[in-house]
């Protein structure tokens, strides 16, 4: 073979190598795409097109922990995990009492629609001893403006009990408040937001009134339990 035909078998060699390789690479690539794709596809989350409100004092703005080990939070991890179109609201102010709930509720409605609100207030009231014809009003007034805002809303309420410190008929009286409310006005009741966890010091920090992180992950299963019904 002469000099020239050599040179050519060396060119049509090496076009016909980096060919395969193009191959390859572009058959890699389109490998890659498509199990990039399936992948996106098996992890897209349903979009949030409905609002959860948790409605409430410290208990529900996670005093004295992370805001995501508060139990809204936990319960917007449930609700990721089983991929519902639902966005969790924590609308807890710490020291609320019934009456600056009622104040405050007007502007929290107006940020956006709310499909589900979980109201839990109270609890400041009972430790201070104010009057329970004033809690009740105000519980009542704070579910009137819900309804009147949006009367297609779910409502929940977080029932709560105080310890014996303003007397027993107080104490007793305070805890009826919750169950004839919710049964008036139609309500998912939570006969205790604290069930399991109120009392048990392990579970609480050092003032005996938060709960701890371990705490809240109790309250969170005893808050889904209540609402998942209304997340049909």
């Amino acid at each position: 073979m002469n000099k020239t035909g050599i040179l050519f078998m060396i060119a049509f060699t090496l076009f016909a190598a980096a060919c395969g390789n193009g191959n390859k690479t572009e058959n890699n690539a389109a490998n890659e795409q498509t199990s990039t794709s399936d992948t996106a596809k098996t992890v897209t989350p349903v979009p949030a097109t409905k609002t959860i409100l948790f409605f409430g004092n410290s208990l529900t703005a996670g005093y004295g922990v992370d805001p995501s080990q508060a139990f809204p939070a936990l319960i917007q991890q449930k609700i990721d995990s089983m991929n519902l179109p639902y966005k969790v609201i924590n609308g807890g102010v710490s020291g609320e009492t019934t009456a600056g709930g009622n104040q405050r509720i007007d502007f929290v409605l107006k940020q956006q629609h709310i499909n589900v609100i979980v109201l839990e207030l109270g609890a400041n009231d009972g430790l201070r001893g104010i009057p329970l014809t004033e809690t009740r009003k105000n519980l009542q007034s704070i579910v009137n403006k819900v309804k009147s805002k949006y009367p297609d809303a779910k409502l929940v309420l977080a029932g709560m009990q105080i310890p014996p410190n303003m007397g027993p008929a107080y104490a007793g009286d305070f805890k009826k408040i919750y169950p004839e409310l919710a049964t008036k006005n139609n309500m998912v009741l939570i006969p205790f937001l604290l069930e399991g966890v109120g009392g048990e010091a392990r579970l609480n920090q050092q003032d005996g009134l938060h709960p701890t992180a371990e705490g809240y992950q109790i309250v969170a299963r005893t808050v889904w339990n209540a609402i998942k019904g209304t997340l049909q």
